[in-house]
């Protein structure tokens, strides 16, 4: 099991530099580059930078050599924690970054816990009264669930909070925002995370229910589970024993595949919430083609994933002990 680990880390470095060529490759498609965006911008609104000037920072900067050359500059600051210059903000990726990245862990791992919470316990309840009034009413918000926007939900629910005069923007209240941390403070943060974290998990609670529902329902037409039933075991037995934990498999592996997609799907979230995710900054950097800013977090979704998918399969190995790595 270690030399697996070992090597599937070491199959990750050549994986996510490819991922990070690809990037870059994308980031810098669309003509011009942040300098260009940056004329129109001040054209726009009535001032301006002339192209002499622009062509001088651009040189500074090293916009105006190769994609290649520029790249490969890109990437050899990797091992020492460099990850290029932030155009818009004057300063470098990695503290710009810093904050929003932890906040946006701890939301995605929030709405993770939702899912989760809410997801399996209410697919074993649809598998075991199938076509039951409950099962058909968690059915019909699962889909909906799936069908609604996650950035509709937020809508919704600003409008919501600000009709009855909550304070739903942002991660924690006014108030608090200088203040030393104490009980008050952190139930403050408490509820204004929450709500975020409950519309990011929701689209994927109800897919999780739904693939619980489906894998259950398969297991327990088996015939291990026929036997187990003639053996004398309680139906409860039978169900957490041996049916629940072979539909788990595939809810497993779903769950890794959702961590990137909460991820993205903050983006809207966090600029409709207000909330200091790595969204709203990693949106205004494809704007303004500030393209080490959004090749890093390209780069840390696909790192996000790929750690992801390792550690579901070590949990696949643990609940399954058909599966072997070697």
């Amino acid at each position: 099991m270690v030399a697996y680990i070992v090597r599937r880390i070491l199959a990750m470095i050549p994986m996510l530099l490819v991922i990070s060529f690809i990037s870059f490759l994308i980031i810098q498609l669309p003509p011009g580059d942040f300098f260009t965006t940056l004329q129109a911008v001040q054209g726009s609104s009535g001032g301006g930078m002339s192209n002499e000037t622009a062509d001088l920072l651009r040189e500074r900067y090293g916009l105006d050599e190769p994609f290649i050359n520029q790249y490969f500059k890109w990437i050899a600051g990797f091992p020492r924690g460099d990850f290029g210059y932030s155009f818009e903000w004057s300063t470098d990726v990695l503290p710009l970054i810093d904050d929003q990245v932890w906040y946006t862990l701890l939301l995605g791992g929030a709405s993770i816990f939702v899912m989760i919470v809410l997801g399996i316990p209410i697919g074993i309840y649809s598998a075991t009264h199938q076509y039951s009034p409950g099962d058909v009413t968690l059915s019909v918000i699962a889909f909906l669930g799936l069908s609604i926007p996650g950035f509709l939900l937020a809508l919704i629910w600003v409008y919501i909070g600000i009709v009855a005069g909550w304070d739903v923007m942002g991660f924690i209240s006014q108030e608090y925002i200088n203040a030393p941390m104490s009980a008050a403070k952190a139930w403050d943060f408490f509820l204004h995370i929450w709500p975020p974290a409950v519309i990011l998990g929701l689209a994927s609670t109800a897919q999780l229910m739904r693939i619980m529902r489906n894998g259950m329902l398969d297991a327990m037409n088996q015939q291990y589970v026929t036997t187990a039933r003639a053996k004398g075991l309680t139906e409860r037995k039978v169900i957490n024993k041996y049916v629940v934990r072979s539909a788990l498999n595939p809810v497993i592996t779903v769950i890794a595949l959702e961590i990137p997609k909460i991820i993205s799907s903050s983006i809207l979230i966090g600029v409709v919430m207000s909330v200091p995710t790595t969204g709203p900054l990693f949106l205004r950097a494809l704007l303004s083609q500030d393209m080490y800013v959004a090749g890093t977090f390209l780069l840390l979704m696909s790192a996000m994933l790929l750690i992801a998918n390792l550690v579901a399969d070590l949990v696949l190995a643990w609940l399954d002990p058909r599966i072997v790595y070697t």
